[in-house]
């Protein structure tokens, strides 16, 4: 009986926040598969050590990736325009904050970790501007986005889109619950897909 119960525990399935299951989650974008890790972690915390390894936030999960993210909402762009308050630097606030969106998303009888992951996609641009400075003159010039950066890009925007959406008045847990939502359905009117299309646009008008 006792090697029974260990081999039934030792099959059981880990599961994000234990409620959440990896198992047929899949991403799409074959640009991606190799970046959005989608090792299974009860609690999707590293602490930091990865940081010190060369691209190891490939090995880091997409949902601490998202957390991360969420811990530093006052930023626009490159620069930290708002107070981020309570959510600054609180690893286990932010994390509160995703597993309620989540308990909000699987209601719906969806697979949040999947939402999410199709809601990355979605927002990642293929293409971006940078200035180059040719003959003392600076020139926007279109370059493709690399596949690590196209992640960190979607991830930081809809992480300032919950920020925005929440500085309306709507619960934090709710805002990035329409944001995820949105995101993955591809609408217009979320966050990360408007910044996504007129980055698109600003890079197809530089060509």
């Amino acid at each position: 009986m006792e090697k029974e119960s260990v081999e039934l525990k030792n099959e059981k399935e880990i599961k994000l926040f234990d409620k959440y299951s990896f198992i047929d989650v899949v991403v799409n974008d074959p640009g991606l598969k190799n970046i959005i890790s989608l090792k299974p972690f009860i609690v999707p915390k590293t602490s930091g050590r990865l940081s010190q390894q060369r691209l190891g936030r490939e090995r880091m999960s997409i949902v601490e990736r998202l957390i991360t993210h969420l811990m530093i909402p006052g930023h626009k762009g490159k620069k930290h325009l708002r107070t981020s308050k309570l959510m600054s630097g609180r690893f286990y606030t932010a994390s509160n904050l995703v597993n309620n969106a989540f308990d909000r998303i699987s209601k719906d009888g969806l697979n949040p970790i999947q939402v999410l992951v199709k809601a990355v996609e979605n927002s990642a641009p293929r293409e971006e501007v940078m200035t180059l400075l040719i003959g003392g003159q600076r020139i926007a010039k279109q370059v493709d986005t690399a596949p690590i950066r196209r992640v960190d890009l979607a991830l930081r925007w809809i992480a300032e889109g919950t920020y925005q959406l929440s500085a309306t008045g709507k619960k934090a847990d709710q805002a990035l619950y329409e944001i995820l939502e949105q995101s993955a359905k591809n609408q217009d009117i979320a966050f990360p897909i408007s910044k996504k299309i007129d980055t698109e646009r600003q890079a197809s008008s530089s060509r």
